[in-house]
C-alpha cells in the first residue's frame, strides 16, 4: 500500500520462512507448481502487513491443493522476504525465476511492486500485485501484471469524498518524500479543488511534532492527513496533535491505512481511534468470506486485516489463471473472499484491474479500539 514506513521494532515474524517452500497439504500428485511470493517480512518493511499477506497466501495454497491443486499437481509457495527494498525485491524475482517458478503474487509496498512488475515483465513471468495501489504500478501497459487492491486513485477519491461530506474543505497533508505519497496528495488536490477544497502541504520530516502543530494552527485547516510512516513519524504527530489545545476538532485521517493494525493500537491506545483509513472489504462478508476470515483469525491469533483476505483471494485467482492455457487475466473469474472477482485494463494503470475491489472508510471506536465503524463507502 504504502512506501516503507521506519519501524524501529525487533519483530522478524516470519523471516524464518523467507526462501522456503511450502506446499501444504498434497493429496494431489505430480510435481508442485512453484508459485514465487513476495512479501515485507523484516524491517524497514511493514513487518505487520507482510505477516497477514503472508498468512491469506498460505492458507489459500492448503486449500487449493486439499481440492486437488492444478490439474493434480500441488501448488508449492516460494516465499521471498522483500524488507521492502525494490533492489532485494529484483534480486528475488530472478531467484524464483531461476528455480522455475510459474507465477509471482504478493508484495505490499508499492515502490517495491512496481520493481516486481517490471522483472516480471522482462521475464516473461504472469504477476499479481496483492496489496500495492500506487497506479503507475508498470511504465507500459502490460499482459502479464494484474493487481487486485484497487488503483491509488480509485481509493483516495473515495476517501476525498468523505472529506467532503463531512464538511471538510481545507485539508492539511504531512507528508513525507516518496512517489507514493506524492501521488497521493495530487490525487486529494485534483479531486478537492475542483469541488471547492484547498491542500496545504507540511513536510512531514523537516517539522517535528510541534513545529508541525504551529503550521497547523496557522492554516486554518480542519482536517490533517497523515501521509507518513508508522510508527515514526505518524505516532508522534498523532500524539503532539491530539495534546494541542489550539486544535480541538481537527480530523486526523489515515488513507494508507495504518491504524489497520494492532501495532497503531498498542503504541496510541485511545489517540489512535477515530482516524479515519481506508481499507478493501465490503461491510459484509459472504460464506466464503466468512469461513476465511475465522480461519485466518486462529492462524493469526488476532482479526484478520484486508490484507491478509487480498492473500488469500491472490492464490485463488492464480490457481484458476494456471489451469487455462494462455494466462489471460482477463478470462479469469473467481468467487473471492470480498466479492467476484473479475479483471480489465483500466485506463492510466498499465495492469489487468480487479474490476470493482470493495472500498470503505472505517474508523476505529473510541468506546471499543477493537471495533470498526464504517463511514464511507464506494
Amino acid at each position: 500500500m504504502s512506501t516503507p514506513p521506519s519501524r524501529p521494532e525487533a519483530e522478524q515474524a516470519g523471516a524464518e520462512q523467507a526462501g522456503a517452500e511450502q506446499t501444504g497439504a498434497e493429496p494431489s500428485s505430480g510435481a508442485p507448481v512453484r508459485i514465487g511470493a513476495l512479501v515485507p517480512l523484516t524491517r524497514p518493511g511493514w513487518v505487520e502487513a507482510g505477516r497477514h499477506l503472508l498468512a491469506g497466501l498460505e492458507l489459500a495454497v492448503e486449500e487449493v491443493n486439499e481440492a486437488g491443486g492444478i490439474g493434480g499437481r500441488p501448488i508449492a509457495l516460494v516465499v521471498r522476504d522483500t524488507a521492502a527494498d525494490p533492489q532485494r525485491a529484483a534480486a528475488a524475482v530472478d531467484d524464483l525465476a531461476g528455480l522455475g517458478v510459474a507465477a509471482l503474487a504478493g508484495e505490499y509496498h508499492s515502490v517495491v511492486a512496481r520493481t516486481v512488475a517490471a522483472r516480471a515483465e522482462a521475464l516473461g513471468l504472469p504477476y499479481l500485485c496483492s496489496s500495492a495501489v500506487l497506479d503507475a504500478l508498470t511504465d507500459r501497459p502490460s499482459d502479464l501484471v494484474a493487481r487486485l487492491a484497487p488503483a491509488q486513485s480509485h481509493g483516495w477519491r473515495i476517501y476525498a469524498d468523505f472529506l467532503l461530506g463531512a464538511g471538510h474543505r481545507r485539508i492539511a497533508v504531512a507528508a513525507e518524500p516518496s512517489v507514493y505519497w506524492a501521488s497521493g496528495t495530487r490525487i486529494l488536490r485534483d479531486h478537492l479543488v475542483p469541488r471547492g477544497g484547498t491542500v496545504v502541504e507540511l513536510d512531514a520530516r523537516a517539522l517535528d511534532p510541534a513545529a508541525l502543530c504551529d503550521a497547523l494552527a496557522d492554516s486554518g485547516a480542519t482536517a490533517l492527513l497523515l501521509l507518513a510512516g508508522t510508527p515514526d513519524p505518524a505516532v508522534p504527530i498523532v500524539r503532539a496533535v491530539r495534546r494541542d489545545r489550539r486544535l480541538p476538532g481537527l480530523l486526523i485521517g489515515a488513507p494508507a491505512g495504518q491504524p489497520e493494525f494492532a501495532d497503531w493500537r498498542t503504541l496510541l491506545g485511545g489517540d489512535g481511534a477515530a482516524i479515519p483509513f481506508l481499507r478493501y472489504l465490503p461491510e459484509r462478508l459472504g460464506p466464503l468470506g466468512a469461513r476465511v476470515g475465522a480461519a485466518l483469525r486462529e492462524r493469526l491469533a488476532e482479526a484478520p486485516s484486508f490484507v491478509a483476505f487480498e492473500g488469500y483471494d491472490t492464490v485463488a485467482v492464480l490457481a484458476e489463471l494456471l489451469r487455462s492455457p494462455g494466462a489471460d487475466w482477463e478470462r479469469v473469474a473467481v468467487d473471492g473472499t470480498r466479492g467476484r472477482v473479475r479483471f480489465s485494463r483500466t485506463p492510466g494503470t498499465g495492469v489487468r484491474q480487479w474490476v470493482r475491489p470493495p472500498v470503505q472508510v472505517v474508523d476505529r471506536d473510541p468506546a471499543d479500539l477493537g471495533n470498526v465503524r464504517v463511514l464511507h463507502t464506494g
